[in-house]
């Protein structure tokens, strides 16, 4: 299987085209994490973009990911009635948008019941801050083209895939519109993009649409069935408070990578560093950066010191 080339290939490919993650100093040399030596970085991943700093799932929270040097941005992928492929996290759309006061007596406010040409019309930037009025939520697409202006990788979320049949062929039909995210690097080095959903069987069919892309499982997948996902799976993606050292030494030892959410807490991020993942995701992407390089004696490149934000209430996975 793909996955079984190292983990080294997959955090290598997923930051391939922009900010390097986190690398090693060659004068300090990073500790062993606990079941294996640490043999590649840890990735820095922005959750839903730059969530802590612009609002969620927007071409804005790109750019606050892009401009704290993120390695990889994270977004969730939805379809709307006309079968578009959107950025937007909720399967409603009623807590990121103003779509309440622009469509009354809609409820309730599912994205599948509005067209593009409605989502368009929402703004998606003031309920976070009145600096991002007009904000709009942006296509899969237009996602797509800023990640790559900004060269930086794309961990996409397909959100309640049952909601939307068919939507891993699309997403499939998209990316092979967009083939530099899913080529492999002349080294042959994994595509900068990967595929992640709570619902596995949804995985195993993007899987088997796109084979060399990696795939990631979000939640803890019990330690008897690890063997069997790893016959097709890339990662195991649970929830920090999940998982201890144990679980993922098993991870790897199937020749899995473990990336986890959402690690917004310094101490949440040593914790989970020290039990060996293979990637943080959070809201503040330059704080995953900043502690990566105290925990792993590697070399946090243009990474900038944390800056203190409001911790907003987000809607958790």
């Amino acid at each position: 299987m793909l996955h079984r080339l190292g983990v080294a290939a997959v955090l290598t490919a997923l930051a391939l085209a922009g900010p390097a993650p986190v690398t090693a100093d060659t004068d300090t040399p990073a500790p062993d994490a606990p079941g294996r030596p640490r043999t590649a970085p840890v990735v820095d991943v922005a959750h839903r973009g730059g969530s802590g700093y612009a609002p969620e799932n927007t071409l804005a929270a790109i750019d606050a990911a892009h401009a704290r040097n993120a390695s990889v941005v994270e977004l969730d992928v939805q379809r709307t009635e006309d079968g578009e492929l959107v950025i937007m996290h909720d399967t409603t759309l009623a807590r990121t948008t103003d779509v309440e006061q622009v469509f009354p007596g809609r409820a309730p406010y599912d994205v599948a019941d509005f067209t593009l040409a409605e989502i368009r019309r929402l703004d998606a930037g003031s309920w976070f801050d009145t600096a991002y009025a007009g904000e709009p939520v942006p296509t899969l697409q237009e996602a797509l083209d800023r990640l790559d202006r900004r060269e930086v990788g794309l961990l996409l979320e397909v959100k309640s895939p049952v909601l939307y049949p068919g939507i891993e062929a699309d997403i499939s039909q998209t990316m092979a519109r967009n083939p530099d995210w899913t080529a492999s690097g002349a080294r042959g080095e994994r595509p900068r993009f990967a595929v992640q959903s709570f619902d596995w069987e949804s995985v195993e069919r993007s899987h088997r649409l796109m084979p060399d892309v990696p795939h990631g499982l979000l939640g803890v997948v019990p330690e008897d069935r690890i063997a069997d996902y790893a016959e097709w799976a890339d990662q195991i993606n649970p929830n920090h408070t999940r998982i201890d050292a144990d679980y993922v030494r098993a991870v790897h030892d199937a020749g899995l990578e473990v990336y986890t959410y959402t690690v917004n807490e310094p101490d949440d991020m040593r914790a989970a560093i020290a039990k060996g993942v293979d990637g943080l995701i959070s809201d503040f992407p330059d704080v995953a950066r900043r502690v990566i390089a105290e925990e792993t004696g590697a070399a946090a490149g243009q990474a900038r010191p944390w800056t203190a934000a409001a911790v907003l209430d987000l809607a958790r996975y």
